[in-house]
């Protein structure tokens, strides 16, 4: 059981140190790039919008057709849209709690707002994720400790790692947009991703548990990442784009692409 769960915690920290690579791509800029930083927007909108089906959801059902007594469409649809009502609720309550901390002069940071929201969204996103890898390894355990189980394993935090790059970047890159300095635009980057190891160790601890609710938290986080897409990055990346209209549409039509391949030739 020990090396299991070191197996879990060794995948988990890789995932997160490829999490750390992508939010240190923010170190490369000296002064951010307008038309670039749009398209790194778009990129990663695009990113969340496929990982939202393809890493997310049908996973979700997968694995609700296959242990859930409960029929799969019902447990996709009900995690989908309690995720979409967390995050909304969440820009409500952060809205609210600035509102109350600027004085009546001031006008509340609603870009502030969005970048919480990105970062919250995609720190939610990666704690199924990390479940996801900390299950793959647990049913090792379960007497399935084969080559062909431990290389599944591994090819879904391979599979896991790869998207982590562009997520981390999508966090460093916006606050550096801001204003913040590349330091603390990198360490809150790479933050996103530090509740994978936790959530792999606790997917092979509960296993039994983790394998049933699973598919509800992969959904949800799929409802969440979707909502701060359409409603914050994509109008973001959008902005300004009166000289070269398709910069950042094209943006998200490669991060939903590159998502896609990654995701459908790592299975």
């Amino acid at each position: 059981m020990n090396d299991i769960i070191f197996m879990a915690l060794l995948a988990t920290l890789g995932t997160w140190s490829v999490t750390a690579l992508g939010a240190a791509t923010v170190i490369f800029f000296k002064t951010p790039n307008p038309r670039f930083l749009n398209l790194m927007l778009g990129f990663a909108a695009g990113v969340m919008v496929a990982a939202s089906f393809w890493s997310l959801l049908q996973p979700a059902i997968e694995r609700a057709e296959a242990t859930s007594n409960v029929p799969a469409y019902l447990t996709a649809t009900v995690g989908f849209l309690f995720g979409a009502l967390f995050m909304w609720a969440s820009d409500k309550i952060v809205s609210y709690a600035r509102r109350r901390v600027y004085s009546t002069q001031c006008e509340p940071d609603m870009r502030l707002n969005r970048i919480v929201m990105l970062i919250l969204s995609i720190t939610i996103h990666n704690i199924p994720e990390g479940l996801a890898v900390g299950v793959a390894f647990g049913t090792l355990q379960e007497g399935h400790y084969s080559m062909e189980a431990l290389m599944g394993a591994i090819t879904i935090a391979i599979g896991i790692g790869l998207q982590n790059f562009p997520e981390g970047a999508a966090v460093s890159l916006p606050l550096r947009r801001e204003g913040y300095s590349r330091r603390k635009s990198f360490l809150l980057g790479q933050a996103s991703g530090m509740v994978e190891p936790v959530a792999g160790v606790l997917g092979v601890l509960l296993v039994v548990y983790v394998e049933a609710i699973l598919p509800l938290a992969l959904s949800f986080a799929a409802g969440a990442m979707i909502l701060v897409a359409v409603h914050e990055l994509i109008p973001e990346c959008q902005k300004n784009q009166s000289m070269q209209p398709y910069f950042a549409t094209m943006g998200i039509i490669l991060g939903f692409a590159v998502m896609m391949l990654l995701d459908v030739m790592l299975g």
